[in-house]
C-alpha cells in the first residue's frame, strides 16, 4: 500500500496485503474530472427575477441560467432574443452559467451613460 492511499484511509492499515473495498472505489472514480463543464449555444426567452434568465438551448432543452460574474462586473445586459453560450456541469442539466452574449448584428456600441464616473 502506497502513502498517497494510505493517506485517504482513516486509520492506517498497516501489513494489509491488499487494498481495501473503499481505496479500490477511490482509485477507480480518479478518473473522472470534476470540472468537466459542457458549453451549449441558445437563446434567452424569458427574464426571469434576481438576474436569471429562461434559456431554450439549440437541442430544445429549456433550462434556468444566471448571468457570469464577469459580465457582471461589465454591466453587459441580455434582453430577450439575444444567442448567449451557456456552460453546464454534467450534475445538473436543468441549470446553466451565462458566459457570453454574441453580439447582434445591426447593433452599434454601446451607449455610454451620463453621470457615470469611473
Amino acid at each position: 500500500m502506497t502513502a498517497a492511499y494510505r493517506s485517504l484511509l482513516p486509520f492506517h492499515a498497516s501489513g494489509s496485503a491488499s487494498l481495501p473495498v473503499r481505496v479500490t472505489l477511490l482509485r477507480e472514480r480518479c478518473d473522472l474530472a470534476k470540472e468537466a463543464l459542457l458549453t451549449l449555444e441558445g437563446f434567452i426567452d424569458e427574464v426571469l427575477p434576481d438576474g436569471r434568465f429562461g434559456v431554450t438551448l439549440d437541442n430544445e432543452h429549456r433550462i434556468i441560467a444566471y448571468t457570469a460574474g464577469k459580465m457582471r462586473k461589465f454591466r453587459i445586459r441580455s434582453v430577450v432574443g439575444d444567442r448567449v453560450h451557456v456552460e453546464m456541469t454534467p450534475y445538473d442539466l436543468s441549470k446553466g452559467r451565462i458566459i457570453f452574449r454574441e453580439r447582434t448584428p445591426g447593433q452599434g456600441p454601446a451607449r455610454t451613460r451620463s453621470g457615470f464616473r469611473h
